[in-house]
């Protein structure tokens, strides 16, 4: 018999499975998850600092550099001092950037139509809500230990 931690397994592979997250490059694009998430982030908070972006995606400060070199050399970004504080680099989408995460963005859309395209009005709520219930339950900070 298959545990909770089993099940939630489980589905986190088909989820994963379904929307290729593992795939060496997302949504047929040349970027990786963890790639287009960073240039989500600095779309969303633009102009953005470092230190802001790892806040949102949780993710080794070393890694997070190389990418942002790796976006940098190929013009997706640009960087300029903060004027509140000039030891801080804000990050900002360049044209190219902006074009990039927008073909992103629409692929990533059309894939999320394409997988919800069989269900009808009713089902696409009712699975909108069963997410929001996930994110809910999975929110809830745990309760204290004795000790």
């Amino acid at each position: 018999m298959k545990t909770v931690i089993d099940k939630f397994r489980d589905f986190n592979r088909y989820y994963t499975r379904i929307l290729g997250l593992l795939d060496d490059h997302l949504l047929n694009s040349p970027y990786s998850l963890v790639e287009a998430r960073i240039l989500y982030e600095i779309h969303q908070q633009g102009p953005v600092s470092a230190s802001q972006i790892l806040s949102e995606v949780n993710m080794d400060k070393g890694y997070l550099s190389k990418v942002l070199k790796q976006f940098a050399k190929s013009r997706l970004i640009s960087k300029q001092r903060s004027g509140e504080d000039a030891r801080v680099s804000l990050i900002s989408l360049t044209a190219k950037g902006l074009k990039s995460f927008h073909a992103l963005n629409a692929a990533s859309h059309e894939q999320i139509e394409q997988l919800i395209s069989n269900l009808n009005k009713q089902q696409q709520h009712q699975l909108i809500a069963h997410m929001e219930g996930i994110r809910k339950l999975l929110s809830v900070p745990a309760p204290p230990k004795d000790s």
